[in-house]
């Protein structure tokens, strides 16, 4: 629209149709100059409108012309609060102002309506603020509001995105109606907490009551199946989008490249990419970084090479998966080409994660001093990730005096972490200082430092059965012991001997053998050999590092049964056949 030239004493309806009609900041302009000459700025529900533009409307959207607006209305009625709230929660940047406004509104004696909470809940999840959130929940309670399923779906958002699951759920189970919106935002913030089971468990509740799923909760179901490593019922969500004829766009699509990486059927991911008529920055890295954990450096690199001869412009996270490929892969020359490349060809400046991926290229290709001299030049400081990788290569290469002076970084730097005194203690104990190994226990209790639980799980019948170390809790474990033991008596006959150099406890080797012979992936594939059939691959997710002993003992089991065994712990995946994995035994 051009608005050069205005009919003389147009009415407020005439005004209204050509405040919509405006595409750029000068029609609006020009509009708000005839009001002015024409005294229509005295009309609330025009100013009201023009406020809106300004505020809200794309292309357009100039809040602080917006707010200059508001600020000169004397007695600025709800819906201008509203408005301008509004606004200012768009964007994280802004968002605090909106709750200044709110605050504002609230002193003025103005009430506020449902959708003043709304635009004030949206405001507080961008920031996000968990006090503020929780006086305007009380406030909604006060006003009788907490029927309003919107104001309710904003409360849910704001405690998931806070992190308090428990009481989003506490919300969610209580809502007397709940739409689409409300699904969505609860499975998708069991999701962003980790909390990818109970995801789960609520998708196939909502199936359950015939809620049909929008492209934004099925991308977050993708997401929980990869985070479980559920492969079939990833698969059953791909068919169901499939029947339901759902548009695959660029969010949903890299979601389920992403899903099939995790769950180690990498060639389904490929397929999908292949298959996706846009793909972006994160569609392109989600499918590099697939590969790089699976081991495949060389098909990674093929990838990369593939985008830059697209429009697409490689950013941060593209960068860690090519680093993370050639790490996986021992390319070190490339590694260190791609890494100077980032600052030099692109202008991104390297982040932490950059330097560690380079600190554990070096590390896997066994050039320890060359990590070290590395770390010493990092232009930003080192956290404990990056110590801790080359601790663990000077353990592993056997380069003690250095070890030594690293494990003083390490704890320092993360005094309460338990994986440190670990990792520490285990260091002198290879090279036979019992006395440094008792001293950093005793400062690992004093400092009550507790060690993360290792589980391992593994996907059967559409249900993901989860272990711990020991596990007397799984319904069948009566069945899965016998054949534990009877795994143990076949590796005896092979030769196997254990590693029991990283148990860290005062006991003789015997226990030390039982301790490793109860780990949790060791049950998880015990379970898989009883119940799966002979010709399927079994699928073992591990939220922390296999240990030496069970690398060692999972590649007998593959060959010894004659087995696939996919593994996919912290760091990568490990594809075990025959007796051999895709790491070549370093991981």
């Amino acid at each position: 629209m051009t608005c050069t030239r205005m009919k003389p004493m147009m009415d407020q309806g005439t005004l209204v149709v050509a405040i919509k009609r405006c595409t750029t900041v000068r029609d609006l302009e020009t509009i708000q100059a005839y009001m002015i000459r024409t005294n229509f700025t005295q009309d609330s529900f025009l100013l009201s409108k023009l406020i809106e533009s300004y505020a809200i409307t794309l292309p357009i959207r100039q809040i602080a012309h917006a707010y200059k607006l508001f600020s000169w209305t004397h007695q600025p009625n709800l819906f201008m609060w509203n408005t301008i709230i509004r606004g200012y929660s768009i964007n994280d940047s802004s968002s605090l102002k909106a709750i200044a406004l709110y605050k504002d509104m609230h002193l003025s004696g103005i009430s506020s309506n449902s959708f003043t909470f709304g635009f004030v809940l949206k405001a507080c999840c961008n920031l996000p603020r968990l006090e503020e959130g929780k006086m305007l929940h009380s406030q909604v309670l006060k006003m009788g509001l907490d029927y309003e399923t919107h104001v309710v779906n904003g409360l849910i958002k704001l405690y998931t995105t806070c992190g308090r699951v428990d009481e989003a759920h506490d919300l969610f189970d209580e809502m007397p109606e709940r739409d689409l919106v409300s699904w969505s935002t609860m499975v998708s913030g069991y999701v962003q907490n980790g909390c990818s089971n109970e995801a789960l468990l609520l998708f196939k509740q909502m199936q359950a009551q015939n809620v049909k799923a929008d492209e934004f909760t099925l991308a977050s179901v993708v997401g929980a199946c990869g985070d479980m490593g559920a492969l079939d019922l990833g698969k059953w969500v791909h068919s169901y989008i499939d029947k339901e004829s759902i548009d695959i766009d660029i969010v949903l699509g890299t979601s389920l490249v992403d899903m099939y990486s995790k769950c180690g059927s990498l060639d389904n991911a490929i397929r999908v990419f292949e298959g996706m008529s846009k793909r972006d920055v994160m569609a392109w890295s989600t499918m590099i970084g697939g590969c790089a954990i699976h081991g495949f450096g060389e098909k990674a690199l093929k990838v990369f090479h593939a985008m830059k001869g697209t429009n697409v412009r490689p950013n941060s996270v593209t960068f860690t998966s090519v680093l993370c490929a050639c790490s996986h892969s021992g390319l070190v020359e490339e590694g260190c080409q791609y890494f100077n490349s980032m600052s030099l060809e692109y202008g991104i400046t390297p982040q932490i994660e950059h330097y560690g991926c380079m600190v554990d290229l070096f590390c896997r290709a066994g050039l320890v001093l060359r990590a070290h001299k590395f770390i010493q030049k990092m232009p930003i400081k080192p956290n404990a990730v990056l110590w801790r990788t080359l601790l663990g290569a000077c353990k592993t290469h056997g380069y003690k005096e250095l070890s030594e002076s690293i494990t003083r970084e390490v704890l320092e730097l993360e005094p309460h972490s338990a994986e440190n005194y670990v990792l520490v203690s285990n260091v002198y104990a290879s090279l036979g200082r019992w006395s440094s190994v008792s001293k950093v226990r005793s400062q690992m209790k004093h400092k009550k430092a507790k060690k993360q639980h290792g589980w391992s799980s593994i996907e059967m019948g559409f249900v993901v059965h989860q272990f711990v170390m020991g596990d007397e809790l799984h319904p069948e474990i009566r069945q899965i012991y016998p054949m534990l033991d009877q795994m143990a008596k076949k590796l005896k006959q092979e030769g196997h001997v254990a590693t029991t150099i990283d148990v860290l406890h005062d006991i003789d080797e015997e226990e030390k053998e039982h301790a490793l012979g109860f780990h949790s992936e060791r049950l998880a594939i015990a379970y898989g050999l009883l119940r799966l059939s002979k010709d399927s691959p079994i699928r073992i997710v591990k939220n922390l590092r296999v240990c030496a002993d069970c690398h060692s003992v999972i590649k007998l089991i593959s060959s010894v049964y004659k087995r696939d065994i996919i593994v996919r712990d912290r760091i990568r995946f490990h594809h075990f056949r025959e007796g051999k994995c895709s790491c070549n035994d370093y991981w």
